[in-house]
């Protein structure tokens, strides 16, 4: 009896651990996001741009097709936001935050913007990899 008890005891230890880990995960993550919905609402692209993956093996896809990099990635917010009232006021609704394997997640969102320009809606899904001993989106597509 004491052998099964003590099995029960370190099984619940190891699935305790888990889900610990993986809500730390998902709060590190929606704190990636929090920051960025800050930094886009100053209109600070490039502080916005943290939150992604510096690397030419970045991939952002959206209505126009695939842009490639972070710097591309950076360009192309800079020519569709040139302005405070492009940017205006982000918030967003997350949807969903799934592991798909240690070290990564996919978020599924809706984002609004709200701006002088006219509003704008949308939704998300965006692929998070630890790189590093951070959390950085690897792959973004948004419409």
């Amino acid at each position: 009896m004491k052998k099964f008890i003590f099995l029960i005891c370190f099984i619940s230890a190891f699935s305790l651990f888990g889900q610990t880990t993986e809500q730390k995960d998902k709060d590190a993550i929606q704190a990636v996001l929090k920051a960025q919905r800050i930094a886009w609402s100053k209109h600070n692209i490039e502080e916005f741009m943290e939150g992604y993956w510096k690397s030419d093996s970045l991939k952002f896809y959206g209505a126009n097709g695939i842009t490639y990099g972070w710097e591309n990635t950076l360009i192309r917010y800079e020519k569709s936001y040139p302005t405070e009232a492009h940017t205006g006021k982000l918030s967003y609704k997350i949807n969903d935050i799934t592991k798909i394997s240690d070290g990564a997640y996919f978020v599924l969102g809706e984002y609004h913007l709200k701006r002088d320009v006219g509003n704008a809606d949308g939704i998300f899904m965006l692929v998070f990899r630890k790189i590093e001993g951070e959390w950085k989106i690897v792959a973004d597509t948004s419409c």
